[in-house]
């Protein structure tokens, strides 16, 4: 018997499906979630409007859609990898043409119901993509320059794309997922010597390019890159976002001031408070105790997700699950490091927590892959 006539022969069915359903994992995601909602709410002043209602709603739509695709074979979503990394680019693409402002960028299609931010999207396709191209390639060729060539291309693509408009964050996020996908999957340790040092030559070049007619960064990237190595430089200014932080932070001590008792948000002293920042107010509000217990959740999902990559016996399914892992956890690990002070302000949320809708959605939809990975793996031999 083929190993694909296994796998058919052995996937579940029907209500088997839900039974061999990721549970705890699931579970974990709608613990998460709680904690923003509660935190929506504090933020509101004690109000389900206007941020944790609709979040409530966007979270029950993304966790039917994590069922729905969990439902479906990963050989599907294999064998769509191509064109879902192809319309991701397509809408990237689009959003250079007709894409909406906001803040100061242009990231957004406006669909008139929601605005779909396309960047969000392609954090998952490329991964998709990149799962189904080490799957078919054999792993004897996978640190051969030539095919080492192909998924850097599939990375940089959407890395310049969202950098044109602007969102460094984003683009970061592409790159370092992309580089672990290539990892993971076996290529080199050579080539990201390479990269590094590439890396710094590039950090380099940046610095000297200020001011210059080649100036490699925007005006405003720049300064957050000041705010960061000296927040004190322009503390009612650029440094204002990190400072209110960090005093959010300190002040929570242990256990927190309790629940809708912070000053720093409910004086409104701390901006972006219900998106980007909203780690600092559940730190204000629950202490150090509180964001550990949120980063020990997070811990959880990527243990969860990793077991269950490294129990599945289809590259593509395993190759996927680390891919999206690796991509959740850059989200919370950058979104906490640049509250905390220890990395620039690129404008990265919270998985789950930080109020919004394409990310919200986009990650749900990544889970069902997950879950699509774990359901079907084959199961014991008959």
């Amino acid at each position: 018997m083929s190993y694909l006539e296994y796998t058919v022969k052995t996937t579940p069915t029907g209500v088997r499906k839900i039974l061999h359903l990721n549970w705890p994992l699931a579970l974990l995601l709608i613990a998460v979630a709680s904690v923003g909602f509660l935190m929506l709410y504090s933020v509101a002043g004690g109000s389900f409007t206007p941020w944790a209602e609709p979040q409530m709603k966007r979270f029950a739509l993304g966790f039917a859609l994590m069922l729905a695709v969990a439902m479906v074979p990963a050989w599907f979503w294999r064998n769509m990898s191509g064109v879902a990394y192809g319309i991701s680019i397509l809408l990237l693409l689009a959003v250079e043409f007709f894409g909406a402002i906001g803040m100061g960028a242009q990231r957004w299609i406006d669909l008139g119901v929601f605005r779909l931010q396309p960047s969000e999207l392609t954090k998952i396709t490329m991964v998709m993509m990149l799962a189904a191209y080490y799957d078919w390639l054999p792993v004897r060729k996978v640190s051969h320059p030539v095919f080492v060539l192909i998924p850097v291309i599939l990375i940089l693509l959407p890395t310049w794309l969202v950098l044109a408009q602007p969102d460094l964050g984003t683009a970061l996020l592409l790159v370092i997922g992309g580089g672990a996908m290539m990892f993971v999957a076996g290529v080199h340790w050579g080539y990201f010597a390479a990269v590094i040092a590439a890396g710094v030559g590039l950090v380099t070049a940046v610095f000297k390019s200020r001011g210059t007619d080649w100036q490699l960064l925007k005006d405003y990237q720049f300064r957050r890159i000041d705010t960061f190595l000296d927040p004190s430089n322009d503390p009612l200014g650029a440094g204002y976002h990190i400072t209110q932080s960090k005093i959010a932070l300190g002040s929570g001590g242990w256990a927190g001031r309790g629940f809708m008792q912070g000053t720093q948000s409910r004086l409104n002293f701390l901006p972006e408070k219900h998106t980007d920042f909203i780690f600092t107010t559940l730190a204000e509000e629950f202490g150090f105790i509180g964001a550990v217990s949120l980063l020990t959740l997070y811990a959880l999902i990527i243990v969860f997700c990793v077991h269950s990559a490294l129990t599945n016996q289809s590259r593509y399914a395993s190759l996927l699950t680390l891919g999206i892992a690796t991509t959740f956890f850059l989200f919370f690990a950058v979104n906490m490091s640049m509250v905390m002070g220890l990395a620039p302000v690129v404008g990265v949320p919270l998985p789950l927590v930080s109020y919004g809708g394409s990310a919200m959605l986009v990650l749900m939809v990544a889970f069902g892959l997950v879950q699509s990975a774990h359901i079907h793996r084959p199961r014991g031999r008959s």
